[in-house]
């Protein structure tokens, strides 16, 4: 009985570094519509169209796939974080603007999450040993990262003088674990019905939330 589906043709005129592209790519949509459990090496190679063996020259192993993948997720929300960033006004007082600067990060990782759950999910996917990918495959146009983003509006918000330097301190973690739970909470826990609108409305009422308690 023959398969329905034909696979791709395999193809052997990939210029240096095209291949490692197709399987990245691959992978990505891969994470995208399943999440890291999905991202499986000889499915990224068939949709790339070349034999299994090929994929071994760019990625020793399905983890390998992942890793390059969970960092292009990270530069993907952080660019998703810098579009908010983008929308606000430079020229507004120093305080104000180092406000809408937390907001903004908090609002553009919780889009992302809602609109890109399977990335989402894959950004922080569990992976043996460290991110072994250069920092800038985690960036974003700015060259920094989800973590960095947060930090840097952090520190606004301490050079406005609106966090002493005692409440400063490790302000990352309190901030980002309360919205990291309210995106994990919509994406696969019980608030997977909120609509768009609910998700905005209570994701605002959070970040005020997190701003006011820094």
């Amino acid at each position: 009985m023959t398969s329905a589906v034909t696979p791709p043709a395999s193809r052997s005129t990939y210029r240096h570094g095209d291949l490692r592209r197709a399987l990245l790519e691959a992978g990505i949509e891969l994470a995208r519509q399943g999440g890291p459990s999905a991202i499986v090496l000889r499915e990224a190679t068939r949709r790339a169209g070349v034999v299994p063996n090929a994929a071994y020259r760019h990625f020793a192993s399905r983890e390998d796939l992942l890793l390059a993948v969970r960092a292009a997720a990270l530069s993907a929300l952080a660019s998703a974080m810098e579009t908010e960033l983008d929308k606000l006004d430079g020229n507004s007082p120093p305080a104000d603007y180092a406000r809408a600067s937390l907001r903004a990060v908090g609002a553009g990782y919780l889009r992302f999450a809602r609109l890109e759950p399977g990335l989402f999910r894959t950004a922080f996917a569990p992976a043996d040993g460290p991110l072994k990918v250069p920092d800038a495959d985690k960036a974003g146009r700015s060259g920094l990262d989800p973590f960095q983003l947060l930090s840097a509006a952090l520190d606004r918000m301490a050079a406005a003088g609106l966090l002493t330097p005692e409440r400063r301190f490790a302000a990352e973690y309190l901030a980002w674990s309360s919205v990291h739970g309210l995106a994990m909470l919509v994406i696969d826990g019980p608030l997977r019905s909120f609509s768009a609108a609910q998700m905005e409305e209570v994701g605002q009422r959070l970040l005020e939330m997190v701003e006011k308690g820094l």
